[in-house]
């Protein structure tokens, strides 16, 4: 049922289920906002969003210097965190500040483009159904160092695909690369993810930012092994893309 906020707005049920996401997500763009809230039109989506952040309810912030190019970006506030009853991971920064050259935002924003388009947007391919989304805030268990990008699951004509995702901006040295490797390693041979997830088997999909780097990863990936990782760029990757023949 809609109620108020002390300034008066009537807090909706979309206006909720926006704030929960944007606590797993802690930060999105306003057309990650527009998938999630489903709205019409950018019109709708930038006058709740302001409407949101005049209750306090959502902080905004600006990616870049100033000048016409800036682009808003939006967190929840701890007031926010605490309507819907979610924890609050918000940014420790001040609402309206500029944020310029963050690697965090930047690669928050990427995994939540991929969320956002295999949760909201229709599945290009006929068979394949979206089951649910894993967001990790700390390792999957303390014995392996290990905090994914996220973890998803598809069903295909019955059956249940695994996929942790991995996306890569460029910054991780390729002995990280090594590192994270062999977490995943230990995860599936250990018998630890079919414990944890109570799936057989996984895939790990690496998403990068250039074909270069994509295939530095791979030449880092395979002395130890050949199996479980599937690579991409995350331009190939967008929309429908990732359901084609790009891995």
């Amino acid at each position: 049922m809609p109620m108020s906020d002390r300034a008066g707005m009537v807090i909706q049920e979309r206006d909720r289920h926006l704030l929960r996401e944007l606590a797993a997500l802690r930060i999105i763009d306003r057309e990650q906002a527009k998938l999630i809230g489903q709205f019409g039109s950018t019109t709708r989506v930038n006058r709740r969003l302001l409407m949101l952040h005049r209750a306090g309810l959502v902080k905004r912030y600006f990616l870049g210097t100033n000048g016409a190019g800036q682009k808003a970006v939006y967190g929840i506030s701890r007031k926010g965190a605490l309507l819907v009853d979610a924890p609050y991971r918000g940014l420790q920064r001040r609402s309206d500040e500029p944020i310029i050259a963050d690697l965090f935002v930047q690669h928050q924003l990427a995994i939540n483009d991929v969320y956002c388009s295999l949760r909201y947007l229709p599945m290009p391919v006929p068979g394949v159904q979206f089951l649910r989304w894993v967001h990790f805030f700390r390792p999957i268990v303390p014995e392996i160092r290990l905090i994914p990008d996220g973890y998803v699951e598809f069903v295909l004509n019955g059956n249940i695909i695994s996929c942790f995702l991995e996306i890569d901006r460029g910054p991780e040295t390729l002995k990280t690369w090594t590192e994270k490797v062999r977490n995943y390693l230990q995860l599936a041979l250990t018998g630890t993810f079919e414990r944890l997830f109570q799936k057989p088997s996984f895939r790990v999909l690496v998403l990068a930012n250039s074909e270069r780097r994509m295939l530095s990863i791979r030449k880092a990936v395979l002395p130890l092994t050949a199996k479980l990782f599937w690579f991409a760029t995350l331009y190939e990757a967008r929309g429908s893309g990732f359901f084609e023949p790009i891995w």
